[in-house]
């Protein structure tokens, strides 16, 4: 990663507010006397700030945000250039919707829960689905999905990421489900398929699936990569709800 975005890319980060060219960020501060779950609210206030300040119609992504303080920023300081471009967005996973940090330690060290940003407090969780439920134009869908082989996952310094990509939709519909969003489907819709490709101006997908109310058990382990396989996210649990894909 970079440690010193201002100063070290200025040149790189004006050149891209010239051309329009959108910055992606995993904003985290990774000073060692900053607590690991304070990281992402450092840096909304000691990069995220002077970066808008400096950089007034650089279009950026505010990637997987995991806190109500970046929620909060992200809500307050998108405005828009003059091509009528959203200047400011932010991706939101599928566990920080659905978890808090108690999940991490349930029962145990849960290593197939870690990634980073790390899972916050509740308040933190509740912030983030109320601005995905929103319809705000400024969230939309991240997974951030991360297939790291069971055995990096389960050793005594092991890899950050969940991965949940082939159950992410059924995740991201509890999440809506739980505060009532799924009453309006649109507001599913643009977190999901239209706000993303809104933002980077391109095409909306194509492709569509179908959503049942069936109960799906998430399989313990996939066959992928290496021989250990891949624990998915929410392995061994049971889905309220079934994707199927029509084209």
């Amino acid at each position: 990663g970079v440690s010193d975005l201002l100063g070290q890319c200025g040149a790189v980060l004006h050149a891209m507010e010239e051309h329009g060219v959108p910055l992606l960020v995993h904003g985290e501060v990774t000073d060692t006397d900053v607590d690991v779950f304070d990281r992402e609210a450092a840096f909304v206030e000691t990069v995220m700030r002077p970066l808008r300040t400096r950089f007034p119609n650089l279009r950026v992504v505010f990637e997987h945000i995991t806190t109500e303080q970046a929620a909060t920023f992200v809500t307050e300081n998108s405005g828009r250039d003059s091509q009528g471009r959203l200047l400011l967005a932010a991706t939101i996973t599928p566990q920080h919707l659905l978890y808090n940090r108690n999940a991490l330690f349930k029962g145990g060290l849960q290593p197939h829960w870690y990634c980073l940003p790390v899972l916050k407090r509740e308040v933190h969780r509740k912030a983030l689905l109320k601005a995905a439920t929103s319809g705000l134009p400024q969230f939309f869908l991240g997974t951030d999905s991360a297939p790291h082989a069971k055995h990096l996952k389960e050793m005594s310094c092991g890899c950050a990421g969940c991965y949940s990509a082939p159950y992410a939709m059924a995740m991201y519909a509890e999440a809506f489900e739980q505060v009532g969003a799924l009453n309006d489907v649109s507001l599913f819709e643009q977190f999901c398929s239209l706000n993303g490709p809104a933002f980077y101006g391109l095409p909306v997908n194509e492709g569509a699936f179908v959503m049942q109310r069936k109960k799906f058990e998430v399989p313990t382990s996939l066959p992928f990569v290496t021989e250990s396989g891949i624990v998915p996210l929410r392995a061994g649990e049971t889905l309220d709800w079934t994707v199927t894909r029509l084209v």
